[in-house]
């Protein structure tokens, strides 16, 4: 355990980091870190290695810490049976497998307070878990056996819904379809709309600033996030639930939480923006012509609908055909499938013609072959469940390599063509199933693993050999290897290579502030080996 010397020495160290950057005389003063000349293809981790993190001397495991946590928790608040732990061990993709002394399951604030006090004095790791969805190992526990999973399930309180005020007051382990559910009880709705959303928890999407399918009109999570409720690792609470849209009173404290995975504090409770319910929508699958440009196709479709349109999401063939269409009628063209939605709260506007006349103009310019636009909600949702069942039928067609591809929207249709050169060069009998929010710059990259191969050993390779290429090609476009899915452990080192200096010690320096004894989520965003920046 630190002396007082030490706490005050690692305090001293993280707040350097963070005002030492600020001195005037430029990012490069201050701190001394410089991330070094590293090869890419050293930094995109052996995802087989992930789990095996060297177990560090992390503190107290004794027999008093968990007894401690037994009476803050009750015994239906700590698990220890393996065969109960075994769900939590095990991220999304089924590529890690951790170990954990137990899993805490706190079902008010103030016991997450109780836990991170504990956590502090012992000096152990927490990991905060929601719906353990996240695709880059952000919410599980390392091997070494040290780490304690905190999960936010027993925190599923929907707090308050006030319709005058828009806004929705949820615990933070309240699952996302149950908060859409309770805006939409209340005759509102909340617009962020995930695959996992029937999974996935209000704390998860707020600790990876979830994405989703309509970004293009609503904004990510940041945007719809009034207000937050945090436990730091101290224990100290922050709370601030106000359900304002406007509040210039000091720092935004709440936007350094999310998209922080957890690595600076507990997310207890959220207030959501709400809007009022999309009452008409108007959805066509259009299956493109080649070559289409897809970044003039979508300014001429905001331009003619008004701003109607809430999704813009592209479908190649060979996604598509990893799914069933439940109508029997859907199918790709020759440069794939857009599938577009305008939708409104208007009884007034005529959307559905607003839309007819708009395909009527991408019908004119050559960028269609064939354009079906849903008759009935039936055949809308077919359209949806094809989108969203991909993953699905990735899964059962044996797998793919994985990348959140985020590229300026100008640059989506440079880098489908650039990618797929430099898929082809590595191994031209690979095949892509490419899918996702291009409306937003947003392309899920995904390589399938050939029939016959060891996914996790095929993952390790596409990670050290081609996963390089894809990140610099979206690098050099000013792009991020990054869109939605988060860092977490899979990609730490991406951060640190892809990241502005700057940049990159700012965030270091933050985490040193919030976190200085490194117990929250270690390993996730930020190497714990890194230490805290002096």
């Amino acid at each position: 355990m630190m002396t007082g010397t030490g706490e005050r020495r690692a305090r001293d160290a993280a707040i350097r980091g963070v005002f030492a950057i600020f001195p005037g005389t430029g990012a490069g003063t201050g701190t001394g870190f410089n991330p070094g000349i590293v090869p890419v293809n050293r930094l995109c981790r052996n995802v087989v290695e992930i789990g095996r993190e060297v177990a560090r001397e992390r503190g107290d495991m004794s027999d008093e810490m968990l007894n401690s946590l037994r009476d803050a928790l009750g015994d239906a608040g700590v698990l220890t049976d393996p065969e109960r732990l075994a769900t939590y061990l095990v991220d999304q993709r089924d590529l890690v497998k951790g170990r954990t002394p137990a899993v805490l399951r706190p079902a008010t604030t103030e016991q997450v307070m109780a836990i991170m006090r504990l956590a502090t004095r012992h000096r152990v790791g927490i990991v905060p878990q929601a719906g353990n969805t996240s695709y880059c190992a952000g919410a599980t526990p390392d091997r070494s056996g040290t780490q304690f999973v905190l999960s936010l399930e027993r925190l599923d309180k929907i707090r308050s819904v006030d319709p005058l005020d828009a806004a929705l007051s949820v615990d933070s382990g309240v699952i996302l379809k149950h908060a859409q559910e309770a805006a939409e009880r209340a005759g509102l709705f909340l617009p962020l709309s995930l695959g996992s959303e029937g999974s996935c928890r209000i704390g998860g999407v707020i600790g990876t600033n979830a994405g989703g399918l309509s970004v293009l009109r609503y904004g990510m999570t940041r945007d719809l996030v009034l207000g937050l409720e945090i436990v730091l690792p101290d224990g100290t609470l922050v709370s601030d639930m106000k359900r304002l849209r406007k509040n210039n009173t000091g720092y935004d404290i709440r936007q350094n939480f999310i998209g922080a995975e957890g690595t600076l504090g507990v997310v207890t409770g959220a207030v959501l923006k709400l809007i009022p319910t999309p009452s008409r929508r108007a959805t066509a699958w259009i299956e493109l012509a080649p070559d289409v440009p897809l970044p003039d196709m979508l300014a001429l479709v905001r331009r003619e609908t008004s701003e109607l349109v809430s999704s813009f999401e592209f479908i190649t063939a060979r996604s598509l055909a990893l799914v069933r269409d439940p109508g029997g009628r859907l199918k790709s063209g020759s440069g794939g499938v857009i599938l577009i939605e305008l939708s409104s709260s208007s009884r007034h506007l005529p959307i559905d013609e607003v839309l007819e006349g708009t395909m009527g103009e991408v019908v004119e310019k050559g960028w269609a072959e064939d354009i079906i636009i849903a008759q009935t909600e039936a055949q809308r949702a077919d359209m949806w469940q094809i989108r969203e069942t991909i993953p699905e039928g990735e899964k059962r067609a044996g797998g793919s390599v994985k990348h959140d591809i985020s590229v300026p929207f100008s640059r989506t249709v440079d880098f489908l063509k650039q990618g797929g050169a430099a898929v082809a060069a590595y191994d031209p009998r690979l095949e892509l199933s490419v899918y996702g929010h291009v409306g937003d710059g947003n392309l899920h990259y995904n390589i399938m693993v050939p029939a016959g191969e060891e996914r996790l050993a095929f993952t390790d390779r596409i990670g050290r050999e081609l996963a390089p290429t894809l990140y610099d090609i979206a690098a050099e476009m000013g792009g991020t290897f990054s869109a939605e899915h988060g860092v977490g452990r899979f990609k730490r080192a991406l951060l640190q290579h892809y990241a502005d200096p700057g940049r990159y010690r700012v965030l270091r320096g933050i985490k040193g502030l919030f976190d200085p004894h490194g117990v929250m989520n270690p390993g996730a965003m930020v190497d714990p080996a890194e230490g805290l920046p002096s």
